[in-house]
């Protein structure tokens, strides 16, 4: 696939302790850059748009995704994490929360990278209840996930251009980009 703005270079990726997780390490690294893409699409002047008046403007969800994701990694993966004043960037631009997003995610990446198959296969404490790590891993990507997706319905609603994430969007796509719209595609093999 081919993406315009990459933040973290795959050789910047470390390499998992137990080599049957390195996809959880690469999956952050790649939902990461997937999700700075999309806030750098933002302008300043878009930051306090929402779409209707219960709807989170794009700074709430900026705050919320950086804020709520430094709680996720040291309350439910016992990451090392700075404390939550220090989360959020000083300028509250689309860019400043993009790097700042980059710069908490590259240390997570060493963190899960050094965990072993044991801690990833055990129970953690998840809110009231008690799952295993790896079951809440994949909850935290699922969560991302949702709020970059309000922000790409956001950038459509704008106007904006819409930056490929899975693959290729109505704005971007590339030679070998073959969605699949039709039966044909759908039946291939």
């Amino acid at each position: 696939m081919t993406y315009e703005f990459t933040a973290i270079q795959a050789a910047e990726i470390p390499r998992a302790a137990a080599a049957e997780f390195q996809h959880i390490v690469d999956v952050y690294a790649g939902e990461t850059n997937k999700t700075i893409s999309v806030w750098r699409s933002f302008a300043e002047s878009d930051v306090d748009f929402r779409p209707h008046a219960r709807s989170s403007s794009v700074r709430q969800i900026l705050e919320h995704q950086l804020l709520s994701e430094r709680r996720f990694f040291a309350e439910f993966l016992d990451s090392p994490e700075p404390p939550p004043g220090e989360v959020l960037p000083a300028d509250r631009s689309p860019l400043a929360f993009a790097a700042r997003m980059e710069q908490l995610a590259t240390p997570r990446l060493t963190y899960l990278a050094s965990r072993d198959a044991p801690w990833w296969l055990s129970d953690g404490k998840f809110f009231d209840v008690q799952r295993s790590r790896i079951w809440i891993f994949w909850r935290r990507v699922l969560h991302s996930a949702h709020h970059r997706t309000q922000l790409t319905v956001y950038l459509r609603l704008l106007d904006k251009s819409v930056p490929a994430t899975y693959g290729p969007t109505a704005d971007v796509t590339w030679s070998g980009a073959d969605p699949t719209l039709t039966l044909d595609a759908a039946g291939r093999k």
